[in-house]
């Protein structure tokens, strides 16, 4: 998907990745903001040799992607993803650094922007959350979800397991499990991009996530896994002890658990509650 994205009114062409769920964007845009330069594409061609020279990973591994021009035409054009930028910006001297990064975080960036991922301190969290307007019904939960995440990232790297790619298809498989659903499906089921998932369900759904991943956390203690192997299957024992749980409840409500609801609709039915009460 691509976008026009938006920095002090100035124009930057972006393109939303669903596979890598990575938004990137034209370095010739964002070089033109940064430096005011009047020809951006001639400073970029300039730093990307100088920092070839370098032996930079910036300008050896950029993409490249059609995106349209003034012209209305589509042209292959470099782009970098966030994290690429933050190097750019390292490379390039300007007044609008600063502003640029928290610019970049407002965009999307999981890793600066901790309205998006909180998990960064609890009291952060717990601050942000309330500026987002969640009830505190539901932060009391996703708090504790924070704190039972953690003894579970904990007790993974006792065994071990210390790649970020490791965490992620333990947490695929367990929450695939109990919910039926990948992360990714998930996500797309309640219509996110790059925000964080658990950000984004209802209490029930935050109680069963947590409920998986403790129950891992305890079957992984009590097993002692020593191969990455032996960890998935845990996993999908833990998910398991959810997925019996999220079935009883269906049946004996005679509804379904997992929810299309995301954050913004989250907020929006507890700003009723509230109007509904006054």
């Amino acid at each position: 998907m691509s976008k026009i994205q938006l920095f002090e009114n100035r124009q930057i062409r972006s393109h939303w990745d669903a596979e890598q769920e990575k938004w990137f964007f034209s370095i010739v845009d964002v070089v033109a903001i940064l430096t005011d330069s009047p020809n951006p594409r001639k400073y970029w061609s300039v730093l990307k040799t100088r920092l070839k020279k370098e032996g930079s990973e910036l300008a050896t591994n950029c993409s490249q992607l059609k995106m349209q021009s003034v012209d209305g035409k589509y042209y292959k054009t470099d782009v970098a993803d966030t994290e690429q930028l933050l190097r750019l910006i390292q490379s390039v001297p300007s007044p609008k650094a600063e502003p640029f990064k928290l610019w970049l975080a407002k965009v999307g960036s999981l890793r600066l922007d901790q309205i998006q991922d909180p998990e960064l301190s609890i009291q952060q969290a717990l601050q942000d959350y309330r500026s987002l307007g969640y009830s505190e019904d539901w932060i009391n939960q996703r708090l504790k979800s924070i704190e039972i995440r953690k003894e579970l990232t904990d007790e993974w790297q006792r065994t071990g397991i210390t790649d970020n790619k490791e965490f992620a298809i333990l947490t695929n498989i367990l929450t695939k499990t109990w919910s039926g659903k990948s992360v990714k499906e998930y996500k797309e089921y309640k219509s996110l991009r790059k925000q964080n998932l658990r950000d984004n369900m209802t209490s029930t759904e935050l109680i069963l996530n947590m409920l998986a991943e403790a129950s891992t956390k305890d079957i992984s203690q009590a097993n002692n896994p020593t191969t990455f192997t032996q960890s998935k299957t845990i996993a999908k024992q833990g998910g398991n002890v959810a997925k019996v749980a999220r079935m009883e409840l269906e049946k004996q409500t005679g509804k379904n658990v997992i929810s299309s609801d995301n954050a913004t609709m989250l907020r929006r039915l507890s700003q009723k509650k509230q109007q509904d009460e006054e």
